[in-house]
């Protein structure tokens, strides 16, 4: 029984020479697929060689490389974007949070060097550092009030020196925004104390001034009223008296009906002469 099993399995199997031409058609698909490297749009591909980092580099799109000597890293170089949340003394020592975003990119002809000087975390350790040095630098110039007021101007201020920093490093600053300011309880508190204290500044000067016209109204108005009996009292004359009376005595005689009166509040009597 044996003796047939033997003679069925040995004519034409044999595994060492599957294994050799294996191993080669193995060999060739592998060396095929590391011969090839493809970098994604917004990306350059950064070429390594046996650790070393070589000036050229790949752009978008299907190279060729060195298998199992090169090796590419990809690197993003469109516009990125940084939050951060950085505190600072202002110039009269009040603590300023202040929120800001940051759209920057890399050089993409210098990707290279950025992998070369810094690596891939180049946001951890350039671009959060950078912002917040660049922060507290432009912060301490200006006071708390100056901070809102000038918030164009400190902003400029911010993205001049940040734009150097990270110049040196091979990244370019596209855009700043700075979103919010925020300062501590107590000077809200005193921020807030003081606009009331305007507010009834400006409530008193106003009832001053209201209360300074209606004074000048008056003094105006007593000044014309007494011009005007003085021009009177010049333009009384004998005559002019005299005039009055009759004109009295005429107006009382168009209202008498005609009848006289019985009594009077007097000593001596009317007579009574009607029949």
């Amino acid at each position: 029984m044996s003796e047939k099993v033997v003679k069925m399995g040995a004519p034409g199997f044999n595994p060492g020479k599957i294994i050799k031409f294996l191993l080669p058609v193995l060999l060739l698909v592998i060396l095929a697929f590391d011969s090839f490297a493809v970098v994604q749009p917004g990306h350059r591909g950064v070429v390594v060689q046996l650790g070393a980092v070589k000036p050229q580099l790949f752009e978008e799109g299907l190279h060729f490389k060195l298998p199992f000597i090169q090796h590419v890293i990809p690197v993003e170089v469109r516009v990125q974007k940084a939050e951060s949340h950085a505190s600072a003394a202002s110039r009269d020592l009040q603590i300023v949070t202040t929120t800001i975003a940051v759209n920057f990119h890399i050089d993409p002809a210098r990707a290279n060097k950025l992998y070369q000087n810094v690596g891939t975390d180049f946001k951890e350790r350039i671009v959060d550092p950078s912002i917040a040095e660049s922060l507290k630098a432009v912060t301490a110039k200006y006071t708390a009030e100056q901070l809102i007021s000038k918030r164009s101007e400190v902003g400029q201020n911010v993205k001049e020196l940040l734009t150097k920093k990270l110049g040196t490093y091979d990244m370019m600053l596209d855009e700043i925004n700075i979103t919010e300011f925020k300062f501590s309880d107590e000077y809200n508190k005193a921020i807030e104390q003081k606009q009331i204290a305007e507010q009834q500044a400006l409530k008193s000067k106003l009832d001053l001034e209201r209360i300074k016209i209606e004074k000048e109204q008056t003094i105006t108005q007593a000044q014309a009223t007494a011009e005007s009996l003085r021009l009177q009292k010049l333009e009384v004359t004998p005559e002019l008296v005299k005039l009055r009376e009759i004109e009295a005595q005429i107006k009382a005689i168009d209202k008498w009906d005609g009848k006289l009166p019985t009594t009077t509040g007097g000593a001596v009597p009317f007579v009574n002469v009607q029949k």
